[in-house]
């Protein structure tokens, strides 16, 4: 399960919170609103019934009374019907009916003599009735339609609903927008943390933005400062072991290659003795100049225009590879800006690394991908590189289950790794995946080395 983002979670609970806010309200103005309004329809109706039983009971103090005559008499308009239980019978304006709408609970109430209130439902409509008692057998009753305050109540409903979804919306863009200013500060860290380890030491961050955050960015260009003071240290003593051990190894390789040319006067013992330090010899001093270089990797790229093409070419003709192994995506550009030493050293270093790993190399890309990213493929046809080993082989010192394999002990385990970190110095990456064909397929992305 994906876990929200900090802003996505500040958004979100501003959103919640004024949701929340904004339902109580709506709740509250909705109950205090339906019951004013159902109060004062009660109030305007009771006392309209109060008056209308007091006119029927003066048409009906008559020795024989028209009641239909007396009902009609009432100005109720189209909102209130008059209905009269007289003598167990009932009777409306136009002629006698039954008292079905009238419940027997309310009708008990006013035939013991109190007047009552009830809200009932009508033909699906809600209805205010109210009985007056007139007379021991007489009862008037009447209905009210609510209709108009159940539609006013709803359109207050809509509307306070309407407002309680704005009011959210409102809160969400409130917490967006104060994340976004508040979040600033960290993402100026975290783009500042990805130059760095892009290689650009020399990024700091600015202490006067924020007073709130001196503290912070004080705290973190102090680091920086750290870090790069340590780095400068490591590589120098890296440097400095190696140059120091150039001059004894010269020593050693000019005696192990006067011992590896009288090999035909040695007996078999120290002629196999005389190899071994010879070989010994050799990769030591290819060790030693692969840490020189990897100590001048932590120096940013000094990019220039690059003919790549012609420089592929002829680092392939240098380890005796064809011209025709180069190949350029059609509408590429053919010149990057590139550091012409450092892509130079990746690509031999691809190379040597498929001819000693991968049965050797079978073409060499030279690509570019949007909007500005040069590509260097070098594909092989050996056994490709497990998932497993697909990032450890890019680390110092470390050597992928193919040299395992073959007991491979010429290499320096740091091929790959300068590769890395030349792409690195670069601003790019370099990767490794499954070759279509089989084998393995080692990528280096360059950003901005398209002009």
């Amino acid at each position: 399960m994906t876990r929200l983002g900090l802003r996505a979670r500040v958004t979100a609970a501003f959103a919640v919170g004024a949701l929340l806010l904004a339902a109580s309200m709506a709740l509250f103005s909705y109950d205090l609103t339906r019951h004013s309004l159902l109060e004062e329809r009660e109030r305007t109706a009771v006392r309209a019934a109060y008056f209308d039983a007091a006119v029927v009971r003066t048409g009906l103090d008559t020795e024989d009374p028209d009641v239909v005559a007396v009902l009609r008499s009432l100005d109720t308009g189209a909102g209130r019907r008059p209905l009269l239980h007289r003598d167990g019978q009932w009777h409306s304006r136009s002629a006698e009916t039954d008292g079905s709408p009238v419940p027997e609970e309310l009708q008990r109430v006013v035939r013991s003599g109190e007047a009552a209130v009830q809200r009932i439902t009508v033909a699906g409509q809600p209805t205010l009735l109210v009985g007056v008692p007139i007379s021991g057998t007489t009862s008037y009753y009447e209905l009210t339609s609510l209709r108009e305050v159940a539609q006013t109540l709803q359109v207050v409903a809509l509307t306070l609903t309407a407002v309680a979804i704005m009011t959210a919306g409102s809160g969400a863009a409130l917490g967006w927008y104060a994340t976004r200013h508040s979040v600033r500060p960290l993402t100026a860290v975290a783009d500042a943390a990805e130059r760095i380890a892009a290689g650009d030491y020399t990024t700091r961050l600015d202490v006067v933005t924020d007073p709130d955050l001196t503290r912070l960015s004080t705290s973190f260009n102090r680091m920086v400062d750290e870090l790069v003071e340590r780095i400068d240290r490591d590589r120098r003593f890296a440097a400095d072991v190696s140059h120091e051990l150039r001059s004894p190894l010269q020593t050693l390789a000019a005696a192990a290659s006067v011992l590896s040319r009288r090999r035909e006067h040695q007996d078999e013992r120290t002629a196999t003795a005389a190899r071994l330090v010879a070989e010994e010899v050799d990769r030591f001093q290819r060790l030693v100049d692969d840490l020189i270089e990897l100590a001048r990797t932590e120096q940013p790229a000094q990019r220039e225009l690059v003919d790549v093409v012609t420089l592929a070419r002829e680092t392939c003709r240098a380890r005796g590879l064809p011209d025709e192994l180069v190949r350029v995506e059609p509408g590429a550009a053919t010149q990057w800006r590139v550091d012409r030493r450092r892509f130079e050293q990746i690509l031999l270093n691809l190379l040597d690394n498929a001819a000693r790993y991968g049965g050797g190399p079978v073409a060499v890309h030279l690509s570019a991908r949007l909007p500005d990213t040069a590509v260097l493929v070098v594909d092989d046809d050996g056994p490709g590189v497990p998932a497993a080993d697909r990032e450890a082989i890019f680390d110092r010192f470390v050597r992928g289950r193919a040299a395992h394999a073959r007991a491979d002990t010429d290499g320096t385990g740091l091929g790959l790794a300068l590769v890395a970190q030349h792409a690195s110095a670069h601003g790019g990456r370099a990767g490794v995946t499954d070759r279509p064909e089989g084998g393995a397929r080692f990528r280096v992305e360059l950003p901005g080395a398209v002009p």
